[in-house]
């Protein structure tokens, strides 16, 4: 018998508990079914208005890797055996009528934690990466026009000596209820 107050998915805080942003990578390759899966997860993102403005570029190849590597030249960076860029594309994401507001970004960031969900899941470590040359990035990646690489994810299993220390505030200092 299926309880409607029954929790069907107890692990969900076990595995947001156990992600953090990995900067040290062993040099072991990730398995293609495992980004295959991650991937899906990311796919199945929530978006508004269910536009979908993204897609991934998956970066494997060395040299692929040394180019992303000059948008963002820091040695962690460089021991990620892959990288997946997220991109928005700006002309095909909603936006809200009494502003105007774009929610490519905001669509784009759930997509992008989806991903990083989806890898720590599967043994994996990422860590978002939004100050780089997104330029450069859209040479390398040769984008459309309407198109705007908006988080380098790089991934890969975390070496042992990977930070696993991270502060946060308390509930309190972040929840309010009713109003401010």
């Amino acid at each position: 018998m299926n309880d409607s107050k029954e929790n069907k998915y107890p692990d969900l805080l076990a595995l947001v508990k156990a992600r953090r942003s990995v900067r040290a990578f062993e040099p072991t390759k990730v398995e293609r079914a495992k980004l295959e899966y991650i991937l899906e997860v990311a796919r199945l993102a929530p978006s508004a208005v269910n536009f979908q403005p993204w897609s991934f570029v998956v970066v494997r190849e060395p040299e692929r890797l040394k180019a992303l590597y000059e948008c963002y030249p820091r040695e962690w960076f460089a021991s990620a055996p892959v990288c997946i860029v997220v991109c928005g594309d700006h002309a095909a994401s909603w936006k809200r009528s009494a502003d105007n507001k774009d929610f490519c970004d905001v669509d784009v960031a759930i997509a992008t934690e989806h991903l990083a969900l989806a890898a720590a899941e599967q043994g994996l470590g990422s860590c978002w990466v939004c100050n780089f040359d997104a330029p450069r990035c859209k040479e390398v990646l040769n984008l459309p026009d309407s198109w705007e690489p908006i988080v380098l994810l790089p991934m890969g299993y975390p070496a042992d000596n990977a930070d696993k220390g991270r502060k946060r505030k308390s509930i309190n200092d972040v929840v309010k209820w009713e109003s401010f």
